[in-house]
């Protein structure tokens, strides 16, 4: 039995020695700026945090150099200065795709980094956003959280014109739903999409920006690593409590949970789900784009907790090239919450081929998310 025990325990051991790769990243060359600056990897590894310590670079006679043990496979990541206001960007300030790299063995990465975003050269704002999206408020009072934040609306083309109430769609990250000129990693094409569908089947849709550095912490039901304090209760309440009843009170909407549902990707994705299962009176459906379940396993046991109606629906998609754990999270929350609602075995699971974690792919999945709306 003892050496069964020890064989059992060394074979272990020799998997997670093989499964861990030694990764050096290298900064070899980057835009000097005034300050001395602190250099930072934000990518699928951390949650997209532009300012985790556990990622910052570290001085050397040779550049910024960090070096980590890290599970063989594919990731994702940009350099930044701390925030995303100060990510990297090509040299005439465009936004760049994210670096994407497949570890199969200990390597040393080497990054130039060209400028960036807040010291590149002034460009011409492209507006993209059509005539029906507004803005309700640059700086919307979040009473549960002591900040304020800008709201996007979506009304459809015959709102002014009819006395139709409108089912309504709140989505996360609005800095990326409309606008190419707020999209800093490109847009969702949201209104686009909407405009082309015949009036009797656009809704209003309501954008809700991210706190940038907050974002990790807004959009996390549980404490992590990642997000120290976490604040997904308080964004739930704001959106339940304030932003909700105002725009019920404002515009002509369908209240009811079968005619509002609740949207998002990544970190975005995490709490979207957290929504409707905290608030299945609130929000019927759910758009679960490219979860970070993983940034907050708890989510599945309280999945496995939580009652729903009988109505509520999800709708998961993502790429099948992100990440090791992301379709096989995504169908095990699916797994758990399929005998819970009599319309979760219609909720499907859509993994695309070769689509990354980025706003190209979110944007592909929109449309066949919204139609499967059925509003």
């Amino acid at each position: 039995m003892k050496r069964t025990i020890l064989t059992y325990l060394f074979a272990f051991y020799c998997i997670a020695t093989i499964a861990q790769v030694k990764v050096v990243f290298k900064i070899d060359s980057y835009h000097a700026v005034k300050d001395k600056p602190a250099m930072y990897l934000a990518g699928d590894f951390n949650g997209w945090n532009p300012a985790d310590n556990a990622w910052k670079m570290q001085g050397s006679s040779s550049g910024p150099v960090l070096i980590k043990n890290m599970l063989a496979g594919k990731i994702s990541f940009k350099v930044t200065r701390g925030n995303w206001d100060k990510v990297e960007c090509d040299s005439t300030g465009k936004a760049i795709v994210n670096r994407e790299y497949n570890i199969v063995h200990d390597t040393t990465i080497v990054l130039n980094v060209a400028a960036w975003q807040d010291y590149a050269p002034a460009q011409e704002v492209k507006r993209t956003a059509s005539a029906n999206v507004h803005i309700i408020s640059e700086k919307f009072d979040m009473p549960q959280l002591g900040r304020q934040r800008r709201i996007w609306i979506y009304l459809p083309a015959d709102y002014e014109t009819s006395e139709k109430k409108y089912p309504v769609l709140y989505m996360n990250d609005g800095q990326n739903l409309f606008d190419e000129a707020t999209g800093n990693f490109g847009e969702w094409s949201v209104d686009e999409t909407l405009d082309k569908l015949p009036v009797k089947k656009q809704c209003i849709v309501v954008g809700i920006d991210n706190g940038g550095n907050e974002r990790l912490a807004e959009y996390s039901p549980y404490p992590s690593k990642y997000a120290k304090e976490a604040q997904g209760d308080k964004y739930i309440e704001f959106l339940v409590n304030t932003l909700k009843p105002y725009i019920d009170a404002h515009y002509r909407t369908k209240k009811d949970a079968r005619h509002t549902a609740i949207a998002g990707s990544s970190m975005g994705g995490l709490i979207s789900f957290y929504a409707i299962l905290k608030h299945p009176e609130i929000f019927g459906k759910a758009g679960v784009f490219s979860p970070a379940f993983w940034i907050n396993p708890e989510i599945f046991q309280y999945a496995q907790q939580t009652s729903l109606n009988k109505t509520s629906a999800f709708y998961f998609t993502c790429g099948d090239q992100e990440g090791s754990t992301m379709t096989s999270d995504m169908q095990k929350i699916y797994d758990i919450i399929k005998p819970k609602s009599k319309t979760a075995a219609q909720s499907p699971v859509v993994v695309l081929k070769g689509e990354r974690h980025n706003e190209k792919q979110w944007r592909t999945s929109f449309p066949a998310f919204y139609e499967w709306l059925s509003w």
